[in-house]
């Protein structure tokens, strides 16, 4: 059997290395950015592709529910990648390109927040609709890995993952995920003097 050891202790070095590199001012401006939109009980729309799609419908689960566990109060997360029939829909009648911007469109207000995913940053269908979403006044969160792309330019709040690797890229994404979501679940509970305290449900 092959002795994969030194690789996985290579790969986790270099997410290791990465993480030593995050920016965390920008993670807690991106954070500030949420937490404003949960006040406002203003949309949060979430989008990717591939991977990207997975850390989107997550997020949706965490923040609705695991961040707001046990307080009246919900964020707002919608992930455009949830409804199957309409993605392929408008991908078959209208054209990939448009499965997120279609969405949208006739349907932001400026107070509606968007959290685009794409490692590259240059997702086309992405990109359109964070086009699109800037021209309407809302405030735009990247999530974004290597140089950041065209998305980092469009972004007001950056969720970046320093490194040219899409594996550790898409870790770093999940990571920023379940550290917001904690962070947010303690600090919620905390404003109204409760403690944050797991439970496991079966």
């Amino acid at each position: 059997m092959p002795d994969f050891t030194k690789d996985i202790e290579k790969y986790y070095q270099r997410e290791a290395n990465t993480i030593k590199k995050l920016d965390t001012k920008q993670l807690n401006e991106a954070m500030n950015a949420l937490l404003t939109a949960y006040e406002s009980n203003s949309n949060v729309y979430v989008f990717g592709n591939g991977g990207s799609s997975a850390t989107a419908s997550h997020m949706v689960c965490d923040f609705n529910k695991g961040a707001c566990s046990e307080v009246e109060k919900r964020f707002r997360f919608i992930c455009l990648n949830d409804n199957i029939p309409s993605l392929m829909a408008i991908g078959n009648d209208v054209g990939f390109e448009n499965v997120f911007y279609y969405q949208l469109e006739n349907k932001l207000t400026k107070n509606d927040v968007i959290l685009a995913i794409s490692g590259s940053g240059n997702s086309k269908n992405v990109i359109k609709a964070v086009e699109y979403a800037k021209s309407q006044g809302c405030t735009i969160i990247g999530m974004t890995g290597y140089n950041g792309g065209k998305l980092d330019e469009l972004s007001d709040f950056h969720l970046h993952a320093p490194i040219d690797d899409m594996q550790i890229t898409e870790d770093l994404h999940m990571s920023f995920d379940h550290m917001i979501m904690q962070i947010f679940w303690h600090y919620l509970l905390s404003k109204e003097n409760r403690e944050a305290v797991y439970k496991i449900h079966k």
